[in-house]
Order: C-alpha cells, then sequence, then structure tokens
C-alpha cells in the first residue's frame, strides 16, 4: 500500500466529529459569600460521531445537550478542550475556512416558528444563506431553493408564504430545507419533533431518515424522547447534569443500560414496558443544581446502588464490551 493509500485508509477510518474534554460555564452574576459562581453546562465532556452515522443525545431538560451542540458548531465559544470536524479544529477557523466549516454543519431548530422571520416570505429565508455565502446568481439560488422544497415534500407555492400561513409541519420541512441548501455533511437536530402534534412527528423523523440515506448525512440527534431515539439512531449518548454517563449501540443500550441514570431514563420514558423496567432502581429526590453540582459521581446523592466512594471519586468513562461505554463506579451491582 502506498503512502497516499494509507492517508486516504486512515481518513476513510477518521470519525467525522470529535469532541475532546469540553469544557463550558457560563458565569453568574454577582456572588455568594464573596465567591463567583457558574452554570456548570458542559463539563469535561468527550465522544465521537461517525461518518455516515446517527447518534442520538439524550438527557433531562437543562442538563447541557443543546449547548454541547451549539459548541460542536462553534456557535459557543469554550473554556477548554476542542472540536475537531473531520480533523479540523472548529475553534481555531477563521474567514473563509470558517465560513467553509460553516456550510458542511448545519442546525435544524427545536421551533420552527422561532427559527424563521414571521415578516419574510419564505423565499426571501431562504435565499438568506445563499446569497450570504455567495452561492450562485439569484435565478440560480431561485432553482436551488425549490429543488430544497421539493426533497422535503413541499411545491413551489409555498416560497410566496409568510410562516403564519404554514402549519408546525410545514415549516419544520421548510427549516429542514434550509439546512439542506448548503450542502452540510453533519446535521445537527435539536428536539425537531418536541413542538410537533404527535400525528406529524412521525413524518418528520421518516423524512430525516430518507434525507440521511439519500444524501449521504451524518446527524446528531438530541432528544429526550427515548421512542425517537430507538427508531432512528445508531448510538445513544446519555447526558447528566454536564457530563456523558454512557455510550453505547442503541440495541445494547435499551436491552442492557449499564447506568443507573440510564435506567431510570428507560423506566420513565418507556411504561409500556413494565416486565423490562421493573427491575431498575427508582432514583431518588431531584436533580441537583448545575451551578453548585456533587462531588464524585454527579448522580451519587439520587443513586440507590451509591457507596462511599461514590461521593468523592469521579468515575471516568470506560469501555465494557462491544464498545459499550459507561461512568459508574459498580455498573453491574
Amino acid at each position: 500500500m502506498t503512502a497516499l493509500e494509507t492517508t486516504a485508509h486512515a481518513d476513510a477510518r477518521r470519525p467525522l466529529v470529535v469532541v475532546e474534554d469540553l469544557i463550558k460555564h457560563f458565569p453568574l452574576p454577582g456572588s455568594v459569600f464573596g465567591r463567583k459562581q457558574c452554570v456548570h453546562s458542559v463539563d469535561g465532556v468527550s465522544l465521537t460521531i461517525e461518518p455516515g452515522e446517527v447518534l442520538g443525545l439524550v438527557g433531562e431538560s437543562g442538563c447541557g445537550k443543546s449547548t454541547l451542540a451549539r459548541a460542536m458548531l462553534g456557535l459557543t465559544p469554550v473554556d477548554s478542550g476542542r472540536v475537531l470536524f473531520d480533523g479540523t479544529d472548529v475553534a481555531g477557523t477563521k474567514g473563509a475556512a470558517r465560513k467553509s466549516l460553516r456550510r458542511s454543519m448545519q442546525l435544524v431548530f427545536q421551533d420552527p416558528y422561532a427559527a424563521l422571520d414571521p415578516r419574510m416570505r419564505l423565499e426571501t429565508s431562504l435565499d438568506a444563506p445563499l446569497a450570504q455565502h455567495r452561492l450562485g446568481t439569484r435565478e440560480e439560488r431561485h432553482h436551488r431553493i425549490v429543488q430544497a422544497l421539493t426533497r422535503v415534500g413541499l411545491d413551489e407555492s409555498f416560497l410566496g408564504r409568510r410562516p403564519a400561513e404554514c402549519s408546525g409541519g410545514q415549516l419544520q420541512r421548510v427549516v429542514v430545507a434550509r439546512a439542506l441548501l448548503l450542502n452540510p455533511r453533519l446535521l445537527i437536530c435539536d428536539e425537531p419533533t418536541s413542538a410537533l402534534d404527535a400525528s406529524i412527528r412521525a413524518q418528520i423523523l421518516n423524512l430525516l431518515i430518507e434525507l440521511k440515506n439519500e444524501l449521504d448525512l451524518t446527524l446528531l440527534m438530541i432528544s429526550h424522547d427515548l421512542r425517537v431515539v430507538r427508531h432512528i439512531c445508531d448510538r445513544v449518548a446519555v447526558m447528566y447534569l454536564g457530563e456523558i454517563v454512557e455510550v453505547a449501540s442503541t440495541d445494547d443500550l435499551f436491552e442492557h443500560p449499564a447506568h443507573p441514570y440510564t435506567q431510570a431514563l428507560l423506566a420513565a420514558s418507556l411504561p409500556e414496558q413494565p416486565d423490562a423496567n421493573s427491575a431498575f432502581p427508582t432514583p431518588r429526590g431531584e436533580p441537583p443544581s448545575p451551578v453548585n453540582p456533587p462531588t464524585g459521581c454527579r448522580f451519587h446523592p439520587r443513586c440507590p446502588r451509591a457507596q462511599e466512594r461514590c461521593g468523592v471519586e469521579p468515575p471516568t468513562l470506560s469501555s465494557g464490551s462491544q464498545g459499550h461505554l459507561v461512568s459508574c463506579h459498580y455498573p453491574d451491582a
């Protein structure tokens, strides 16, 4: 094998996204007893996303999922750590290189009504990213927009409408079309169906699956709905209070959850499986404040299997069978 072939082979095996020990804290105004306080939104997160896969990111509201996503896109500056996109440090790019990188990474927002300017016709909103990146003439951009709308199941008649003249499902399709206009390689979907009626959610999820397969996309699917994650994702990362506590293939995570927090999520989210969930312990109390997270394992104040070690020694994300990662001192207890 030549040196060129060796390099190409290595690149083919390289993850599309690598997050390394990412930390993002948000300072709070004022102080308590003379000490500045901050929200520990993302605290030492490391993970990878392979080319062509759908990675699910789950956890309770406020655990840091959206902050992590924005940091991956370079929209939120981080305190330490780094994000590599296809080997390039996202925070280290500037100018034309940064614009090119941002074209490759697009975000589908949670609320389609908030993602679009209510005063603008949809064609104006869709044309904005193309014009900003100076892609094509006005006629070429119009043709590209019509193609994108057709791809998500809408026709050209929607271009003259304003957001208030569309349903939530139609607007979410428009938001997906806008994300696809720049031919991204990574699509980050932040709760893309939570603002939609139940009857529309399956349509949007199926659309994302079809587009992923048609366009060879890589997806990060952020959700608190484990049914959505089970339906669409290849692997799942579980986040609790700013940290990743478990990562596994979707089948492995749902059939053999190792972290007590993951077990609690499954028991709460899948009540239709009482036999499978009856053995899962029930966590105690409420989630601690991200301003003052517990020492040691952050889940230990609520964990039914916690021991003295858990309160003083933070666990590491360790590999088990078949690449199943879990951050727990007693995963088999």
